[in-house]
């Protein structure tokens, strides 16, 4: 006779949410993890510590952060990716935070979350990872979309948000490096 047992996986991994095998090899390490999150128009990176009631979250920084510093473009494309991770590097190192491992969750490897990683790295973070993955300097700095902007003025409407906030396309790799040196200057608290 079969038993009517059923064992119901857990509602995470049900929906998608969690590769519980994953997270798992992250958690025996006993390192922090820094934990990447993107969204369209966003990004979000983190410093997460585990614990048995629950992961702490010991930093963070949200590319809307870079807003305090001047930051017009944006929040969601790869030179702010590159600031997110830069901003929370330097708050790391500030705070004796040395290293951890990166944690991209379920979502798809890019640009984006590479481009944060290099940030974090670069702000004093001390992460494992090849350097093949890792966007160009070029890309980082926002030189892709400057061109693209002189290639299509007038053409289209994509850069209309940048006019709203009167700032040109073509600065943007000006903007870059005047907010990484005001976060490198900054005196930042956790």
């Amino acid at each position: 006779m079969k038993s009517r047992r059923h064992n119901l996986p857990y509602r995470r991994k049900r929906k998608g949410k969690t590769n519980y095998h994953k997270r798992i090899k992250l958690l025996i390490s006993g390192r922090l993890r820094l934990v990447i999150r993107k969204s369209l128009n966003n990004m979000l990176a983190q410093i997460v510590e585990y614990d048995d009631d629950g992961d702490n979250v010991l930093l963070s920084a949200h590319s809307m952060e870079l807003k305090k510093y001047g930051w017009k473009a944006n929040t969601g494309n790869i030179p702010s990716a590159y600031l997110t991770g830069f901003l929370l590097g330097v708050k790391a190192t500030k705070k004796g935070i040395k290293n951890g491992i990166l944690d991209i969750g379920l979502q798809k490897p890019g640009q984006r979350i590479f481009a944060a990683l290099k940030g974090a790295v670069d702000g004093g973070f001390e992460v494992p990872h090849s350097n093949d993955i890792l966007p160009n300097e070029k890309r980082l700095k926002g030189h892709h979309i400057s061109e693209y902007a002189s290639l299509s003025k007038g053409k289209n409407n994509l850069f209309s948000n940048y006019a709203k906030s009167k700032m040109n396309p073509g600065d943007l790799p000006k903007l870059f490096e005047e907010i990484k040196n005001k976060i490198k200057g900054a005196g930042i608290d956790g």
